[in-house]
């Protein structure tokens, strides 16, 4: 199965599985449970954003980084610009935080509430250089849409 069939296949599940879901937590750790799952990456989770940081949220995979500053390492990038990153080498992304020497490389989507704003990012890491690509970009965006028009952010 390519990359793209498990995105196809995988949506509309996680799609139905949060539907009418309330618990940001527990929808949270389902869906990173779900796709680290059926794509067996090295470290699958949720930062939310709280003040002018991000704390770890849901996530499957090795012990994380507690808290993230705006603007620091991939995931606190990605917040500051509201916009997605694929880092295909961590060791080259200036300022990257490691908090695993075997994580390699890393997409960080961020998630919006319905007003627009960034209430979490979604990080995703592999021991692989050059795991994440367009087709990552584009299936976990839509993800991350359904998530922020579903949930209730606080």
């Amino acid at each position: 199965m390519t990359k793209k069939e498990k995105y196809e296949e995988i949506l509309p599940q996680v799609v139905a599985m949060i539907e009418g879901e309330s618990n940001v937590v527990s929808v949270m750790a389902n869906v990173s449970a779900a796709l680290h799952e059926a794509f067996g990456w090295w470290w699958t989770g949720f930062y939310t954003v709280n003040g002018d940081r991000l704390e770890l949220g849901p996530f499957q995979g090795p012990v994380a980084c507690y808290r993230i500053k705006r603007g620091r390492g991939v995931c606190g990038t990605a917040w500051d610009r509201d916009e997605t990153l694929i880092v295909p080498d961590v060791e080259q992304f200036p300022g990257h935080i490691a908090c695993s020497s075997l994580s390699r490389s890393e997409i960080v989507v961020p998630v919006h509430d319905a007003q627009g704003n960034v209430v979490a990012v979604l990080d995703i890491d592999s021991k692989d250089l050059n795991t994440f690509d367009q087709t990552d970009k584009l299936f976990l965006e839509k993800l991350t849409e359904e998530l922020g028009k579903t949930m209730e952010w606080c």
